[in-house]
């Protein structure tokens, strides 16, 4: 394919990637580990130790607790120091396990590799993506074998691995294509093999001329399927999953729709990665790498943490601060889709791509006004909703108005709040709005659940009396 195509909206912020010339480093081994048992989207994992249990790196220490959920390894060897809760990058509570290391950093006995990889059947190899607890990377984290279990009813043909790394100031995604092209190949034809499909792209922003040539080029030895390279345009929020697939097939998901019902499947190049060495080499998932970035540190750069990690001990590998400089904020993730955290004792996740510092300087301070009219966040909506009209509502807690307005839809990119000369706080009221649309759809659901299993068990207790 020669041509790619224009979503609509979006915006240009400044890319700021001043760690894309970083090589990956390896971190020292911590005395401790706090382990999330809630690294994805769904339940948290169900423990598998207790508190004084000796333990090996990629032992599996978390069990899925439902559908959609996910195995947890331990980052290292050691002992199980305590259970309990930690902060979590949204300010929430996370049921969690902390390791003490014993410094020998001994290994489990590996998954076994899968070798033959090409001609095992798609069952096989979706197994070991779950039991690996592969995740999906780029900030959703949800349970990748959940996401490559096709639908019933669902047909899928195309595969797009999202190397777009549109965020301004990641670039660990970008060091991996670089430093580990093959892995990560191998990572696509797996999943490839995995769904039967033939059309398989990589989808790679034009700011990143060295990967799209080195991956073009590793990309010419695979063939049953052949893997394209898709060059793309710079422009926010290239790599949200709607806006590439667009971009690479211009189908359209629907409304409230998944990209399932365009038949596509969407995969990070952090998690192709995780999916080869778990296959290839039988490892778990229990380190990625992460950017540790921001104008107040000596030595921005990117680093292969092992999950458990505390943001405090990141920031100290890049050198600290420079002398005089001080933390205006704190993001888990980057400027635009992160969050602002307030603590270094964060543990890094399955999920963590980033991890920023902005000097205080470099944040804006506003105090929000009403809106303008303008219609600026309209004209950059990637969704084409109405940003500012859905925000009035929310603001007079009109939820099924904004519902109606497809509220849902919006992938919190930032684009509005970003364009507002209004300083309006918009991704927030976006997110109040879904939460609250949430809760009354998830209660109607138990109701009608409820009401449903009621009547089962009349209709049971009227037949059990006809029969007699």
């Amino acid at each position: 394919m020669s041509k790619f195509f224009h979503f609509y909206g979006g915006v240009h912020p400044n890319e700021s990637k001043i760690s894309s010339g970083v090589p990956i480093a390896e971190p020292p081994l911590y005395p401790l580990y706090t382990v999330p048992l809630s690294m994805h989207i769904g339940a948290p994992a169900k423990a598998l130790v207790s508190v004084g249990d000796k333990v090996l790196k990629g032992q599996r220490i978390g069990e899925p607790a439902s559908f959609v959920s996910s195995n947890i390894h331990s980052p290292t060897s050691g002992k199980i120091k305590s259970m309990g809760t930690c902060l979590g990058p949204m300010g929430n509570q996370l049921p969690c396990v902390v390791i003490e290391s014993d410094g020998e950093d001994k290994e489990a006995e590996p998954l076994p590799p899968i070798l033959n990889w090409r001609d095992s059947d798609p069952q096989t190899l979706r197994n070991r993506v779950a039991e690996a607890g592969i995740v999906g990377m780029g900030g959703a984290s949800f349970p990748t074998p959940v996401k490559l279990s096709v639908p019933p009813g669902k047909m899928i043909d195309t595969l797009i691995i999202n190397g777009v790394e549109c965020e301004p100031c990641l670039t660990a995604d970008h060091r991996l294509m670089l430093e580990a092209p093959k892995m990560i190949l191998d990572g696509v034809s797996i999943v490839a093999n995995l769904l039967q499909v033939k059309n398989v792209f990589i989808g790679i922003e034009d700011n990143k001329p060295d990967a799209i040539a080195l991956l073009t080029k590793e990309a010419a030895s695979y063939s049953n399927p052949e893997i394209h390279i898709a060059p793309l345009h710079v422009r926010y929020p290239q790599g949200a999953e709607k806006q590439l697939i667009y971009a690479i097939t211009k189908r359209q998901v629907p409304s409230g729709g998944l990209p399932a019902d365009v038949h596509c499947v969407v995969q990070n190049i952090g998690s192709s990665f995780a999916i080869a060495e778990a296959v290839i080499k039988g490892k778990p998932l229990y380190e990625r790498v992460t950017t540790v970035t921001g104008t107040p540190l000596v030595a921005p750069g990117n680093w292969r943490f092992r999950v458990g990690t505390s943001y405090a001990e990141a920031i100290k590998l890049a050198g600290g601060l420079k002398e005089g400089a001080q933390i205006g904020k704190l993001i888990s993730g980057g400027p635009m889709m992160g969050f602002a955290v307030y603590s270094q004792e964060i543990p890094v996740m399955k999920n963590t791509s980033g991890i920023l510092l902005m000097s205080p300087d470099e944040i804006h301070q506003y105090t929000s006004k009403s809106c303008l009219r303008c219609g600026r966040c309209n004209d950059v909506c990637p969704m084409q909703l109405m940003p500012g009209i859905l925000s009035v509502q929310i603001e007079n807690e009109r939820f099924d108005d904004a519902q109606n307005w497809h509220v849902m839809d919006c992938i919190e990119c930032g684009c509005c709040a970003y364009t507002c000369p209004a300083g309006r706080p918009l991704v927030q009221h976006m997110r109040r709005a879904k939460a609250e649309v949430g809760a009354k759809l998830r209660a109607a659901k138990a109701a009608a659940d409820a009401a449903k299993a009621a009547a089962d068990a009349a209709k049971a207790a009227a037949d059990g009396k006809n029969a007699k």
